[in-house]
């Protein structure tokens, strides 16, 4: 299945829109932006700024506002762009990698950019999933609270790692029609068929920085965002943190799930999204274990046996270090 990117289609945003008349010339001489690319730019300098308020790594804000250097540089339409090169033009553009192509891919194909959304606290997964064929409002729901994702790249993981089809309802043909709408949505070339198998943050990683999440947001050290769903109020009750580990980039904040709500877990479902070197974005849930012999402790939500493991060694770490020393034969104690 081959998918050709589309002109952008601009949301009635009022602030999109002023951008928009102030970029009405077309990009076909120098200083001149178009309108479609002022928005993809806009929205990017937008999330840089968030995240500067969200006190994020400096490394990702930069990397935002580059690639909105480049775009608002160039000399022609996106979409054009991302049309005549194949799936890896948008990345070789100055400061574009995989994850920010991936982002504008998704701009270009549905109007919207649901990492923005998060960051403004107005995203309603629910409602975005709708815009993948073949997904109405039932099965977006039973995807978000069954599933727990929150994003369309998450969405398409899941349709290729088995967890969509373990749903009730979902056949192979059917999976194979969710599998091209959201290559279609998320605007790559074609459907991937050898689903690359991607590097993961360590347990012992997201464990820590859940529990340096849950303890700042009880110290109300953290930045607040008012989310759209279940919060009639507008109140900013949401704590986001952003950090980082090695060459990962993190954000965590708590679940805000039909189904978290519904089992009095708002305050214990952590969600981690985690972005590599070329902001290419993941997430995992981190939840306290009910039942079994990890009950009572944190898990990560699908690598079970990875959390048994890292307590097992964690155990005989501190079994170790309590344990006396053993003085050499022969010596007087």
């Amino acid at each position: 299945m081959s998918v050709a990117v589309c002109a952008f289609n601009i949301p009635n945003d009022p602030m999109e829109i002023a951008g928009r008349k102030r970029s009405h010339v077309r990009s076909t001489g120098a200083g001149r932006t178009s309108a479609e690319n002022a928005v993809v730019a806009g929205r990017l300098r937008e999330a840089a700024g968030l995240l500067e308020q969200q006190r994020a790594n400096p490394f990702r804000v930069n990397a935002y506002r580059r690639a909105a250097t480049t775009i608002e540089a160039l000399r022609e339409d996106l979409h054009v762009v991302a049309n005549r090169g194949g799936p890896r033009s948008l990345e070789s553009l100055p400061g574009i990698g995989r994850g920010i192509a991936g982002a504008i891919r998704e701009m270009l194909a549905t109007g919207r950019w649901s990492q923005l959304e998060r960051l403004r606290g107005s995203v309603d997964p629910v409602e975005l999933f709708t815009i993948v064929p073949g997904i109405g409002p039932l099965l977006s729901r039973r995807i978000h609270d069954e599933l727990g994702i929150e994003s369309l790249e998450a969405l398409e993981t899941a349709a290729h790692d088995g967890r969509l089809a373990r749903l009730a309802g979902i056949g192979p043909r059917r999976l194979q029609g969710l599998q091209a709408g959201l290559a279609a949505a998320l605007g790559r070339s074609s459907v991937r068929r050898a689903w690359p198998i991607r590097k993961r943050p360590r347990v012992a990683d997201l464990l820590a920085i859940d529990a340096e999440y849950r303890a700042q947001a009880l110290a109300g050290k953290l930045r607040r965002i008012a989310p759209k769903r279940f919060n009639p109020r507008r109140e900013a009750w949401l704590p986001v943190m952003h950090t980082k580990r090695g060459s990962w980039h993190f954000t965590a904040l708590y679940s805000n799930t039909a189904r978290a709500h519904e089992f009095g877990r708002t305050r214990d479902w952590v969600v981690i999204y985690y972005y590599d070197r070329e902001h290419v974005e993941a997430q995992c849930t981190v939840v306290t274990e009910t039942s079994g012999p990890l009950a009572g402790l944190r898990i990560v939500r699908g690598r079970e046996p990875e959390c048994t493991e890292h307590y097992r060694a964690d155990s005989q770490r501190r079994r170790a270090v309590s344990r006396p020393a053993t003085a050499p034969p022969g010596t007087r104690r």
